[in-house]
């Protein structure tokens, strides 16, 4: 029984995290299925011999996964409502109805008439809630999910006054980004010049929080894993820059690029990376290093 309940917890937490720990979730539910095969066929064959009715060893192992998919997509819903409320108004009552499936195949379990009452009654209640909390949650943003960074942009400067403390930066261009609910940013690729400083205008035309974090591909997916074992809501971007908006929010980043490098821009805010939110920054040579100029000698002309 401990092995059984243990892989339906570790199946529970996968199924709840699914959507936004990746790797890490398919390991969690491997192992949860193993203890929970595991712990089925050591009570199966237990009970052989005993004047207890045998369970079918396969009908055991689809209720059990039935009802550890229901419970994670329930309680996995509930918890991230904030964060993807979206989402989670479908998989909440989705989570509901697959456990109350577990439960009217469960043998031990006497479905009444009654009982499909009660779970059409619950099932609305389920469905209108959800629909009813993500309505409100678009309503009003500051309630969503949202988590603090602790680094700021990390610039090259092009002027600095060591007397006055005062940094001046000569921007080269301005570039506009935009990041909405389908996870992508606009544009997702960009093509920058060695030695400019650009300006980035960002804005978050979705209805919940997302970010915008630079940084070298090695940067970016060990924060990404870091997110997926963290337990706060709370992290600073080490080694990379980034900046956080609410829904509705603009903002702008400057940066200086001061060499040839391939450059990661990622929204971390949970799921949001492992869903697609990625876009590549191509930071080239400058053209005037490219080629040396050629020496242009004066002493002929006449002025």
């Amino acid at each position: 029984m401990l092995l059984k309940y243990s892989g339906i917890s570790f199946i529970s937490g996968a199924v709840n995290h699914g959507f936004f720990s990746g790797e890490r979730s398919l390991w969690t539910a491997a192992v949860g299925v193993l203890l929970f095969v595991l712990g089925a066929t050591m009570e199966h064959r237990l009970s052989d011999g005993s004047d207890e009715p045998q369970s079918n060893l396969l009908h055991t192992l689809v209720l059990g996964a039935l009802l550890s998919v229901g419970l994670g997509f329930f309680t996995g819903g509930l918890q991230h409502f904030p964060d993807s409320p979206a989402r989670s108004s479908w998989v909440v009552p989705l989570g509901f109805l697959i456990s109350v499936v577990a439960m009217a195949l469960n043998g031990a379990f006497r479905w009444k008439k009654s009982s499909t009452y009660y779970t059409v009654i619950g099932g609305v209640v389920v469905s209108l809630s959800s629909y009813g909390a993500w309505q409100w949650l678009e309503q009003h943003p500051e309630y969503l999910g949202t988590h603090a960074h602790g680094s700021s942009a990390t610039i090259d400067p092009s002027h600095h006054d060591a007397s006055s403390g005062l940094t001046g930066m000569i921007v080269s261009r301005s570039v506009e980004i935009s990041m909405n609910d389908s996870m992508r940013f606009t544009p997702d690729t960009l093509q920058i010049q060695a030695g400019e400083t650009i300006r980035f205008v960002v804005r978050n035309e979705g209805k919940v929080p997302h970010e915008l974090v630079l940084g070298t591909s090695s940067d970016i997916r060990e924060h990404a894993e870091a997110m997926k074992k963290s337990v706060s809501d709370h992290h600073a971007h080490a080694g990379g820059i980034s900046i956080d908006l609410k829904a509705g929010e603009t903002g702008e980043l400057v940066v200086h690029f001061p060499q040839e490098v391939v450059l990661e821009m990622a929204c971390l805010v949970p799921g949001h990376y492992e869903a697609g939110m990625r876009g590549t920054v191509q930071v080239a040579r400058s053209i005037s290093t490219r080629q040396p100029t050629s020496a242009h000698d004066h002493s002929t002309h006449k002025h």
